[in-house]
């Protein structure tokens, strides 16, 4: 017998369901994501932390789940909202159901809902507070907890998501390059793109100090992806402004893209519902060509897409933009043209390594490379 279930917006609407997972109740922010195929990815995607995540696609569930296609060490999201689950998985690799694994993890999700009005509503009114209940049947009492549940503008969450020691992913191959990673909520897949590129990974706790960074003897540096508000995560970007003064060649991702944007002086903001899916359009400015490439992000770098803004690390500019709405995708610090003008570090909103693909963007890595060996 499959318990009803309850889930209400902070502005008072309210959808009826199913459960779908674990029982119980959870709060966070409702975002949707558009992407067809990687649900597993999604859930082990520790950008999703404290995030109630909306599936557009009505069938969710097919291909179940397996233990190689994992990002992390477990599920992040803070509840699931699904229209149509599949009542059997399909997949060859397939080694349970993920609504067994939603289970197992504690994820209370709810089935049964009009995603597509929950969507619309969403891209209306913004992402807002959530909260999905299998316990509470009164909409006012359940509304009344969500207006007093936490709020993802303000809070600072990189170090709930990110690793407590130092660990080493080996290069593949002969070790061509050293880089110091800051597990801002790193995927699993980044250090293996990076390793098949001959680049010895040390991933590094979010707390870890330019003095913990250097002592790796990087040629390199690199921000990962993470949850939270760039603007609330201030230590992070003392260390990424250290390294630029240091002469440390920089790549980020996602979080480290804001990041690195606030190292150069520039602001962030909260966008209304974000980009979360693997179908967004995306054009490289550096070479003219347009990526179709994988997104979660809620928050964006305020800076100008024209021209460029002297730091005192050298000439910024935006190098990537949303086709859909002229978001800020990419920065690129370079030397001043006196002195050659040449690529100091660079960074991108969206992200290469999604494993689920799109994987238009996997040459930035091989742009990190050659960033590395031209520093040499």
């Amino acid at each position: 017998m499959v318990s009803p279930a309850l889930l209400v917006l902070e502005d008072g609407r309210t959808f009826t369901g199913e459960s779908y997972g674990a029982e119980g109740e959870t709060f966070g922010e409702a975002v949707f994501s558009t992407g067809m195929t990687g649900y597993q990815e999604t859930l082990t995607d520790p950008s999703y932390h404290r995030q109630v995540v909306v599936m557009t696609a009505p069938h969710v569930g097919n291909t179940g789940v397996n233990d190689d296609d994992a990002e992390s060490s477990r599920i992040w999201v803070a509840g699931y909202v699904v229209r149509d689950p599949a009542r059997r998985h399909s997949s060859w690799r397939a080694q349970r159901s993920l609504d067994e694994e939603l289970r197992a993890s504690g994820v209370v999700g709810i089935s049964g809902v009009d995603t597509r009005a929950l969507t619309r509503h969403l891209r209306d009114r913004g992402a807002m507070r959530v909260g999905i209940s299998t316990t509470e049947t009164d909409p006012a009492r359940l509304l009344e907890r969500v207006r007093g549940s936490a709020q993802m503008a303000g809070a600072e969450l990189a170090g709930e998501v990110s690793v407590d020691e130092p660990y080493v992913v080996p290069a593949l191959g002969e070790r061509r390059f050293t880089v110091a990673a800051l597990d801002l909520g790193i995927k699993a897949n980044t250090p293996r793109m990076l390793a098949a590129r001959g680049v010895e990974t040390h991933v590094l706790p979010a707390t870890s100090s330019l003095e913990d960074v250097l002592a790796v003897s990087p040629d390199g540096l690199f921000f990962s992806n993470g949850p939270g508000d760039p603007a609330a995560t201030t230590d992070q970007v003392a260390l990424l402004q250290g390294a630029l003064e240091a002469g440390l060649p920089y790549f980020g991702i996602c979080f480290g893209n804001q990041l690195f944007g606030r190292a150069l002086g520039f602001g962030t903001y909260k966008l209304t519902y974000g980009h979360r899916g693997i179908n967004q359009p995306v054009m490289d400015r550096t070479t003219g060509k347009v990526e179709v490439t994988a997104h979660n992000h809620g928050f964006a770098v305020d800076a100008p897409l024209e021209g460029t803004t002297t730091t005192p690390y050298g000439e910024a500019g935006v190098s990537h933009v949303c086709l859909n709405d002229d978001v800020v995708e990419g920065l690129e610090l370079r030397a001043p043209a006196a002195d050659g003008g040449a690529l100091r570090a660079f960074s991108v909103q969206y992200h290469p390594e999604a494993a689920a693909g799109p994987h238009d963007a996997s040459y930035l890595f091989d742009r990190f490379c050659d960033l590395m060996e031209g520093r040499r």
